[in-house]
């Protein structure tokens, strides 16, 4: 919001300078982002009079003016712009006068004619980049003023960031309420005007949606003169807080929001049908806005309608049926309530926000809508005359400011200081808030009715908030927080997720860190998941949902790297995805819940090894990033299983100790077409927690026995998983394979002399007993015990 700064002073003026008010202001919680003169620095320039304006004897486009500036004599001023004219008043620079580029202005001569200065346009003073003539004064101006005294050049425009919760300071008056609050000054009372209707002309006004309006006024005002033109005082007021001047009805409007935060709205009168009715619109019913947009209404926003079709949207912009313009005479002057959660988001509905929407959505006084009304009214016939109607005003609820208490105990903790009930008291006075202070059983309460401009104060909390404001955050001492410190054991048994960091990092891939919020594309495509949890407002529409694998986003920055010729990839992210977990309570009451487990996921693209001379390219492939993946975890298996998004004959299921945690294996050939990489990438997906979890190091003596190695070969039916053998072995509880101490797959083959159902598979079994060694027997009868667990578990038979 733009704050020009003389008109806060109007109201209320406390002996602060401008970098100190706007201080005062940002500490108090109105943020202001930045401080704008008005004018940049010049100096030697007055208001002129031209008194003579003739042409150039020697120039088509030149005219020799004769500008009086108050002195003994008048001076002579050769000029270009084509409005130059007699009577007219406008900046001008005297000899030595310094321009805001430095130019310093001198005596000159133009085609033969001595000129004495520069009579000067908006751009050349640096106010805007006008320049098609000279700046016209207002005829108020007096001849020789400098022009920095006669235009109120000296002023400053704060830039006001408000919070959502304080629409009560979308306003000048809003504005210098809050600083009488925080400073002490003085408020300027306000003096509202008192207007005697003159003809009795009225409109019918019937509201039939109590919970969209609470209060409606309005009156006719006939006879006004469209083309009067806006004081200059309030133009300038307009321009400076960023209000383009458009005419003088609809500047007055824009005035009042301005100064009191009251949007208001002026119809024509004599394109309206019948009278008028507050409703919710119907829908399919349509509306072209003074924006020139047609919309589409449906029954979730509020309208205004005459006898035959809606006239505008209620609280956000009027309709272009029904706009003033300079054939107007005859108006329909509106002020309403409109209570907030009717208008929150109905603008943004339609994708666009207006003045009217920002304040009535947040919340305007209730309270002094007849007043404001009035206060326009009587701006509307000084300026542009006319005479107005009685009011009608309809009221059909108002929001009541409920007590709040506030324990003077209770804000003293949360602040961190000592204020007495007194202190607390004087700030709720400031703020104009009605307040008692509890004796007997309520002693140290202090009972709170927020003014009525104040939609933001509800709980004990915002009261807390209120003290500390206008006590002063910088006035609150900073103290460190006191509390014992303890070292946290790390158990043994568990990895941080960070090391999973760190071991990825030192296996050459790089960290990423992606959105939580995918496209439902991506969850369809690598999750197999066609109903995923939907954002009821997201950012973007390629972010709507929440995540349930980290695949996308990965393939997604591989693609990025592709684009942009990068052919070798290796990144992973550990971050966490979001499942449907649905609660079940006593009976059949369900809840809606979701989980949110920790998932590591790791990809490879390109070659495994960067180009060098040590060793040859090659293309990453599964069993390297497995290869990775057990650096990681040592007792991971690993069983061939289909996964939607993976190639069906290269991936498998990754399980611990019996537990399905994860998936490995190359994306699917239909993604890499679809995702335009030219070569496959591999990728595994586990969860992280299983991977943390790690056995407790057991102690045992280095044998100093030799280790016996034997080669055991059978034949087994060609589906028949190679890690299930060894499984097998080392599950067997045979006492002749207690020596065993690793068993390993050596080879895998098929065909030759093999049936083409069955493929041979050879283990390489290593022996040993930490106290003896092991003799032939013994290793033959751990074979024979190996042979005889893979016949019994998975029908093998010796090759």
């Amino acid at each position: 919001m733009l704050l020009v700064e003389s008109w806060l002073r109007s109201f209320v003026n406390p002996h602060l300078s401008t970098e100190q008010l706007s201080h005062v202001l940002t500490m108090s919680g109105a943020e202001v982002e930045s401080i704008r003169p008005v004018a940049p620095a010049f100096s030697g320039i007055v208001v002129g009079h031209i008194i003579v304006a003739e042409k150039h004897p020697d120039a088509d486009k030149l005219k020799v003016c004769t500008v009086d500036i108050g002195a003994a004599e008048p001076l002579t001023i050769v000029c270009g712009a084509p409005n130059a004219a007699v009577g007219m008043k406008a900046p001008l620079a005297t000899v030595g006068a310094v321009l805001p580029d430095g130019t310093v202005i001198g005596k000159g001569k133009l085609r033969g004619v001595d000129s004495f200065g520069m009579l000067c346009s908006q751009r050349e003073l640096g106010l805007s980049t006008e320049h098609a003539g000279l700046w016209a004064l207002p005829e108020s101006a007096q001849a020789g003023q400098d022009i920095r005294v006669a235009m109120n050049l000296d002023d400053t425009v704060l830039d006001i960031k408000l919070t959502p919760n304080k629409a009560d300071c979308l306003s000048v008056w809003g504005m210098a309420r809050e600083t009488a609050a925080i400073t002490g000054a003085a408020l300027r009372a306000k003096a509202w005007p008192s207007v005697t209707p003159t003809i009795s002309d009225s409109m019918a006004v019937t509201i039939e949606a109590p919970d969209l309006c609470g209060q409606f006024t309005g009156r006719i005002i006939k006879g006004v003169n469209p083309r009067a033109k806006a004081p200059a005082w309030m133009v300038s007021r307009l321009e400076r807080a960023g209000q383009r001047s458009i005419s003088a009805l609809v500047d007055i409007s824009n005035y009042v929001m301005l100064e009191l935060g009251r949007p208001t709205h002026v119809f024509d009168l004599a394109k309206m049908n019948g009278g008028l009715t507050v409703r919710w619109a119907k829908d399919g019913e349509t509306l072209k806005l003074l924006n020139g947009t047609t919309i589409t209404l449906d029954a979730s926003v509020g309208v205004i309608a005459d006898d035959i079709q809606v006239e505008s949207l209620a609280g956000i912009m009027g309709g272009n049926s029904t706009a003033v313009s300079d054939d107007t005479t005859d108006i329909y002057l509106e002020a309403a309530f409109w209570h907030p959660l009717a208008i929150q988001g109905r603008a943004r509905k339609y994708n666009f926000s207006t003045d009217a929407a920002h304040r009535f959505e947040r919340g305007v006084d209730p309270a002094t809508t007849r007043l404001h009304l009035d206060y326009i009214t009587d701006l509307i016939l000084t300026i542009c005359g006319g005479a107005c109607g009685p009011v009608t005003d309809i009221i059909t609820g108002l929001p009541e400011r409920k007590p709040v208490q506030l324990r003077v105990a209770r804000c003293n903790k949360v602040l961190g200081i000592t204020l007495t009930e007194a202190q607390m008291a004087d700030t709720f006075k400031r703020l104009g808030f009605e307040h008692s202070i509890g004796t007997g059983a309520q002693s140290g309460v202090i009972t709170v009715t927020p003014a009525s401009w104040r939609f933001d104060i509800e709980i004990e909390e915002d009261l807390i908030e209120e003290v500390a404001r206008l006590y002063g955050y910088d006035n609150i001492p900073t103290h460190a927080p006191i509390a014992p410190q303890y070292m946290q054991a790390q158990p043994e048994g568990t990895l941080s997720l960070h090391s999973l960091r760190l071991a990825m990092a030192a296996r050459d891939y790089m960290e990423a860190i992606n959105y939580s919020f995918v496209d439902a594309s991506w969850e369809t495509d690598f999750a197999a998941n066609t109903a995923p949890i939907k954002l009821l407002n997201p950012i973007a529409s390629n972010m709507s949902v929440m995540r349930s694998t980290l695949m996308g986003g990965l393939v997604a920055n591989v693609k990025h790297h592709v684009s942009h010729r990068i052919t070798r990839v290796r990144m992973f992210e550990l971050g966490k995805v979001f499942l449907r977990d649905d609660r079940v309570l006593a009976g059949d009451l369900t809840i809606a819940g979701y989980d949110q487990p920790q998932r590591l996921c790791a990809l490879a693209y390109g070659d495994v090894l960067a180009a060098q001379w040590g060793s040859a390219s090659r293309p990453v492939d599964f069993y390297d990033l497995k290869a990775d993946l057990d650096a990681i975890c040592l007792d991971l298996s690993y069983e061939a299983a289909t996964h939607c998004a993976l190639h069906p004959g290269r991936s498998a299921r990754v399980s611990r100790q019996g537990v399905a945690i994860g998936w490995i294996g190359e994306l699917h050939p239909k993604l890499c077409l679809s995702y335009g990489l030219p070569h496959a990438c591999v990728v595994f997906e586990i969860d992280a927690q299983a991977l943390c979890a790690k056995a407790l190091p057991l102690h045992r003596d280095i044998a100093k026995t030799p280790v016996i190695e034997r080669d055991l070969a059978v034949v087994v039916d060609a589906k028949q998983a190679a890690h299930t053998l060894v499984q097998a072995v080392r599950g067997s509880s045979d006492p002749a394979l207690e020596p065993l101490i690793q068993v390993d797959v050596l080879s895998q083959f098929s065909g030759a002399n093999l049936p083409a159902d069955k493929k041979s598979i050879a283990l390489h079994l290593q022996l040993q007993d930490a106290h003896a060694t092991l003799t032939d027997a013994q290793a033959d009868a751990a074979l024979a015990a190996a042979l005889l667990a893979l016949q019994t578990s998975c029908g093998a038979t010796l090759r």
